[in-house]
């Protein structure tokens, strides 16, 4: 079964990620990871941090030798470029903490529910793991699960579907086309005139003071019909997906298909009829469910789309309360975006290759790809003959 579990903090000295379950035999290199982590820091509207100090880079450390895994855990770490100026602030032993404490929590942050939960007077000690810095390892996680899927012909892609209420409008593209304009776009937008409005948005957010949020949609194209099940309340792939969709920070909302809209519509404009045929076997010749059906990929084109808020860190603050003064105050100012849709849109294909991954895993089993490879056949071949 794939697991992880990262650790580290934004200004910490790195970020890492054991996972386990990823079967013998995969070929993997660290300039694999290292694509996916290049574009999470992509995009119009990122901060200085990203632009000029992190360029972050993998090192994996075990579980992989000679350009394969081994089926052993997999340690993948980043270091932080800017550890020399926090190894103070953020040092592991004894120091003297005055000047260090962050005082003045961010409406829409974890900051007050953090420090009220953990009993502690310095917002940094929440904020600091809390931050979406810690997403850089789950990108890194999630391009491993990526390799194993693509083993199997299965794609995860994203692109912007809107920033702060600009939409760009539906059209029905193909894979390589959608990755092709999403990593061409600086915004990850598969339209250009919807492109330039989001990135004059974004400008004015940023002259402001302000941030934008958005909707980013990620979908795994060739998934298999049968992943995930209906027999109980965890196990259902729609489920899962919402919740690794909604552990990225700053997301409000998760949708499969058209989500919210089927709400909107009579049962006869929402169902996908089905189809048979014998060149496809069944098929369907609509995909408003989002490729699952009853907690069961369907075999069509699973899609997942997100909602993302406003970034919390303003550069003109809300209004806060000093927690050891109780006076009124400015919220805290650092460092941060203006928007991150586009990466966030590179952190849900993470996310979602992982659980792809996971019941892939579950159903299809194996020690080793080779194993894993004439499961999967099998299936395939007993799919065929229903």
């Amino acid at each position: 079964m794939i697991r992880y579990i990262t650790a580290g903090e934004s200004h910490g000295k790195c970020i890492s990620a054991i996972l386990e379950g990823i079967p013998a035999g995969l070929k993997l290199t660290e300039e694999f990871i290292n694509i996916d982590l290049a574009l999470r820091q992509k995009g119009y509207g990122r901060g200085p941090r990203m632009k000029s100090i992190e360029h972050d880079k993998v090192s994996i450390s075990s579980g992989v030798r000679h350009g394969k895994t081994m089926g052993s855990p997999i340690t993948l770490t980043i270091l932080n470029k800017d550890w020399e100026n926090w190894k103070t602030v953020m040092s592991t032993g004894m120091a003297d903490k005055a000047g260090f404490k962050l005082t003045s929590p961010r409406p829409g942050h974890v900051d007050l529910a953090g420090i009220i939960k953990f009993n502690t007077d310095d917002i940094r000690n929440v904020s600091e793991r809390a931050s979406a810095r810690g997403t850089a390892v789950h990108v890194a996680v999630g391009a491993v699960c990526k390799k194993l899927l693509n083993e199997f012909g299965i794609k995860i892609i994203s692109f912007t579907k809107e920033i702060g209420g600009i939409k760009a409008p539906s059209v029905c593209r193909q894979a390589g086309e959608i990755i092709k304009l999403a990593n061409s776009s600086p915004v990850r937008c598969l339209d250009k005139n919807t492109e330039k409005l989001m990135i004059k948005a974004i400008g004015k957010a940023e002259k402001d003071g302000d941030t934008l949020g958005g909707v980013f949609t990620v979908i795994a194209d060739k998934v298999p019909v049968g992943l995930g099940s209906h027999t109980q309340w965890d196990l259902k792939l729609d489920a899962r997906l919402a919740q690794a969709v909604m552990s990225i920070q700053a997301v409000k909302g998760v949708e499969i298909g058209y989500g919210f809209d089927v709400a909107r519509k009579l049962g006869s404009q929402v169902h996908d009829e089905i189809l048979y045929s014998k060149q496809k076997g069944y098929y369907r010749k609509s995909n408003n469910a989002g490729g699952i059906e009853g907690g069961i990929s369907n075999g069509e084109p699973i899609i997942v789309r997100a909602a993302m808020k406003p970034i919390p860190t303003l550069r003109r603050p809300l209004a806060s309360v000093d927690i050891l003064t109780k006076k009124r105050t400015d919220a805290q100012i650092v460092r941060s975006d203006v928007c991150a849709v586009p990466s966030a849109g590179i952190i849900g294909e993470a996310v979602v290759a992982i659980e792809i991954a996971r019941v892939f895993c579950e159903k299809f089993g194996g020690d080793s790809i080779e194993e894993m490879k004439i499961n999967y056949t099998n299936y395939l071949n007993m799919v065929r003959n229903r």
